[in-house]
């Protein structure tokens, strides 16, 4: 080390050699490790498998008529779940998958930013996590009547640890329940202001117990949610605690409560984003009927060390009412179910042990078996615009980002 003062930096500073030439290679080596590199042989076998397998879908649908044409767009749909007293309606909706030519995409812009110099990206220090870091995103003003059409496109991100929202959407969501936004109660008909708005409370509970509290999420038990619901409509309970109890492809609790695999999957963090709206009206039997429709997103990252982050997004269409307990047999301040409809998108399809099981990218060029082959359209399930809970037909499709 010289013992020369420091001198101001020139306009032309001098640098050693070694220091250029150590510069140089460095900057080869983190080139060449950032390159997209082809994808592997089985990538390929297993893109071209799914190509046929779509073309060979859409093939047959063309024979089928008027009944594939009520098909819903997008994932896995199969059979209702039975009705009781003609008054419950349920019906399971759809899986989507992730599909192989998407990850690809994913894993070919998955270069490390900071091999670059400054912040070509323009993300600034938003972490993508939903807290205060995420400053980059503007947040969207809650949601008041139905979208025209799917979230524009976002630059493409890899979702990381710190920043799990990288690259989707939902990044300018509301966090969690701050996202369930109650509309200004009042009377309706004969019914009062106050019942308007503790059917509006316990919706609200509702949806936070079934979808976004941590132990729920982790695959325990949804006591709370069970217990706003009236133990005395007739079949309801005893369905869902036969679903939690030993799920199966008719009795399945995810089609009411989002659940993971806590041994397998967790959470990232805490934040779970949510979007979506509630509206209320009297029905024919002068109960408060609520009409919530809204869309999860949970990032996760496996429970092996592994610090690849996936998404999986689930949208939740339910009605329930509050009953007069002057009129009907019913549990004062207790909800009944009267119809819900589900989307799930980015979790392996027929399998039906109770849990989400979402795929990852790395997933993809593996021999395991993650579920059934995707044969069914590719959907945005970050569309809010579509309608869902029409048609019973099974597919099974993709999706076409997380």
């Amino acid at each position: 080390m010289s013992d020369k003062p420091a001198e101001e930096p020139s306009s032309n500073p001098e640098i050693p050699d070694d220091v250029w030439e150590q510069f140089a290679r460095d900057t080869e080596r983190d080139i060449r490790a950032s390159a997209p590199k082809e994808p592997s042989a089985r990538a390929r076998e297993v893109t071209e498998r799914l190509k046929r397998s779509e073309a060979e879908s859409k093939a047959k649908s063309k024979g089928k008529g008027k009944k594939k044409g009520h098909e819903p767009e997008g994932w896995r749909t199969g059979p209702a779940w039975q009705e009781m007293n003609g008054r419950a309606a349920r019906r399971r909706r759809v899986w989507a998958v992730l599909g192989l030519p998407l990850a690809i995409a994913v894993a070919v812009v998955a270069m490390k930013p900071s091999l670059i110099p400054g912040d070509p990206f323009g993300k600034g220090n938003g972490n993508g996590t939903g807290g205060a870091g995420a400053a980059a995103a503007s947040p969207l003003a809650p949601e008041t009547a139905a979208p025209t059409a799917a979230p524009s496109a976002v630059d493409p991100e890899v979702p990381t640890l710190d920043r799990p929202f990288a690259g989707s959407p939902a990044l300018n969501w509301a966090d969690g329940a701050a996202g369930i936004v109650l509309p200004k109660a009042k009377a309706v008909g004969a019914l009062s202001k106050a019942r308007v708005q503790l059917a509006l409370q316990q919706t609200e509970k509702f949806l936070v117990a079934a979808n976004l509290d941590p132990k729920t999420i982790a695959g325990a038990r949804p006591t709370t949610a069970l217990g706003i619901l009236d133990p005395q409509q007739p079949g309801m309970l005893d369905e869902l605690n036969t679903s939690l109890r030993t799920p199966t492809e008719t009795h399945n609790p995810l089609l009411l409560f989002s659940r993971f695999n806590s041994k397998d999957i967790r959470l990232v963090g805490d934040v779970v984003k949510t979007r979506g709206r509630i509206t209320f009206k009297t029905n024919s039997r002068s109960g408060v009927e609520v009409h919530a429709d809204y869309t999860f997103v949970y990032p996760l990252v496996r429970t092996d060390g592994s610090t690849e982050v996936a998404r999986t997004i689930v949208r939740r269409v339910i009605d329930l009412e509050l009953l007069d307990p002057a009129r009907y047999q019913v549990t004062p301040g207790r909800l009944n179910v009267v119809h819900y409809d589900s989307d799930f998108g980015n979790s392996a399809c027929d399998v039906y042990d109770g849990y989400f099981h979402p795929e990852f990218t790395s997933d993809l060029t593996s021999d395991e078996p993650t579920g059934a082959t995707p044969s069914g359209p590719t959907t945005d399930p970050y569309d809010r615009s579509r309608e869902i809970g029409e048609g019973e037909n099974e597919s099974c499709g993709t999706v076409s980002r997380t």
